[in-house]
Formats: structure tokens, sequence, C-alpha cells
């Protein structure tokens, strides 16, 4: 009965704690100097609940949120958080006009990038539907509602893990 833990476990990783993108800055490239993330991030679509991810060399650069001064000057305008680990994991937690610069004299070199977050579709299952027409309250109940769904099913997964573990014992 072990392949009921087994099952369990598979289910809870492939649903993780939230079902969002991770998009990783700049694809198999990284986070580097001379690279066009402008082309880059156009050609993604940002979710609420997905997550940016900058992979580096740890001491030579680092990743700053700014403000879109901060972003177009090069500056640490308006700064909302920085990041040194070199493999850095930033969630996008609303829909808005996000800046990311490297604070270390790179950002000259190209290294920023600017990204729009858009608010869950009401299909939240399909990432290609279309949510134009709908209020801002209902993009809200829509974000709010896969959030809800997913954490629960989340929960429900580790409630059997626990189950199993627990009665296999």
């Amino acid at each position: 009965m072990s392949w009921l833990l087994v099952v369990a476990v598979l289910a809870g990783f492939a649903l993780g704690p939230s079902a969002g993108t991770d998009h990783i800055v700049g694809a198999n490239h990284g986070w580097n100097p001379n690279i066009n993330y402008s082309l880059w991030s156009g050609n993604q679509t940002f979710y609420v609940g997905d997550l940016i991810s900058f992979r580096y060399q740890k001491g030579t650069h680092n990743v700053f949120e700014v403000n879109e001064t901060g972003y177009d000057n090069c500056t640490m305008a308006g700064v909302a958080g920085n990041w040194t680990s070199g493999k850095d994991f930033i969630p996008l937690p609303e829909a808005r006009r996000y800046y990311f610069i490297c604070g270390n004299g790179f950002c000259l070199q190209g290294m920023k990038v600017a990204i729009t977050v858009h608010p869950l579709p009401h299909n939240a299952t399909s990432k290609g539907s279309n949510s134009r027409g709908s209020t801002g309250a209902q993009e809200e109940e829509a974000a709010a509602a896969a959030l809800g769904t997913r954490s629960a099913a989340w929960l429900a997964t580790l409630a059997v893990a626990a189950a199993a573990v627990v009665a296999f014992r």
C-alpha cells in the first residue's frame, strides 16, 4: 500500500503550492550583459501567481526591483526589493508593471527587464483565454478563486500523504 503514498506525493509535486509559471529571464542565456531582455519579455505572458527567475553568477550580478525612473535611468530610484543568490525566484503577486535591473553597474549594458503581469483569466486553466469586458472586481474574484482552488488541492494532497504515512506505520 505504499503506492498510495507515492501517488499522493507525485500528485503534490505535479500541483505544487501554486500552479503559476516560472519564467526564467533570458532562458538559456540567463541574466547577463548584452542580451535583449525586451525581446525575451515580449515573448512571455505573465499572470498573477507566476514567478520570474533570475539565474546569474553570484557576486558578479544581482537583481533590484525599481520603479520606471530607476529602470529608464539605471538608478536605484524606487527600490522595492533586491536579490543576490544567483538563483532568485521572485513571486508576481499582483497585476501591474514590474521593473528589474542589475545594480552592479551592468544595467547600462542591457541588464534590465520590464514586464507586465496580467490578472488571471476567468478560465484559469486556459492561460490563452481572454478576460476583456470584465470589471476589475470580477478579475480579482477570479484570481482569488483560482488561488483558493490551487491551495485547497495542495492541502488535500498533503492530507492524503500524511494519512498514508500514519496508516502505514
